[in-house]
């Protein structure tokens, strides 16, 4: 898995000083929606996949967290105290739990790093925006085509060729979860790519062919790599 840049070192020496280390098992939850948001957490080591229940009993993932990602993050100086999105371990993972209103401390009495974090919230706000844009104006397939801009841009490993190799196994359930709509659908929208010779996939593992037909079909705005991605 490919790593996010360094975090700064200013809020992550809070996360070491006064934080505490947590191992979770594959598949297990760190935090449900629901929950009282207590806690702040770092990832080390591993993968963490943020997910949102919808209405209509789907799951819609928003992100894939990696090592130096902050997740459980939108409850920081938020009168809303409990989880708004449920978090699961991909993969067996260690993070550094800081208590919020422990944060929330540190960040108000440290301007520079009181910055710090909200350059990283705006991150995570600008990467959100335009997520549901593309399922907004272009629906399922601007879903699944953003999924797969996205997922290129994280983990794409370009071939000889030109084609890019997303070096990250997903099962058609996974993205269609990215999606908010059933692996059916998600099965149709793929083979309709793999016939116009967009992609190809072999097991789990997705090669794009054309990028710049999945960028023109979203009206790709040309955002930031550090945005466009999904972690």
């Amino acid at each position: 898995m490919a790593e996010n840049a360094p975090i700064s070192s200013g809020i992550y020496s809070l996360f070491e000083q006064f934080g505490s280390i947590i191992k979770i098992e594959k598949d297990q939850p760190i935090f449900l929606e629901g929950e009282r948001a207590e806690d702040v957490y770092l990832i080390q080591s591993g993968s963490v996949r943020i997910n949102k229940d919808t209405e209509s009993g789907k799951l819609l993932t928003l992100r894939i967290a990696g090592p130096n990602s902050y997740i459980g993050e939108t409850a920081v100086f938020c009168e809303v105290v409990y989880h708004s999105l449920s978090a699961n371990a991909v993969e067996p993972t260690k993070v550094l739990t800081l208590n919020r209103s422990l944060l929330e401390k540190y960040l108000t009495s440290d301007s520079e790093r009181m910055m710090e974090w909200m350059k990283v919230i705006q991150t995570h706000n600008l990467k959100n925006q335009t997520r549901f844009r593309d399922l907004l104006l272009h629906g399922k397939k601007g879903a699944l085509f953003s999924t797969l801009v996205r997922l290129s841009n994280t983990y794409g490993v370009r071939q000889e060729n030109g084609s890019i190799l997303i070096d990250y196994p997903l099962t058609n359930q996974e993205l269609a979860n990215f999606c908010a709509t059933s692996r059916e659908v998600v099965n149709r929208m793929l083979n309709d790519l793999k016939s116009g010779q967009i992609v190809t996939f072999n097991k789990s593992m997705i090669t794009i062919h054309d990028l710049n037909y999945l960028r023109r079909e979203i009206e790709c705005d040309n955002c930031p790599l550090t945005i466009c991605r999904i972690d």
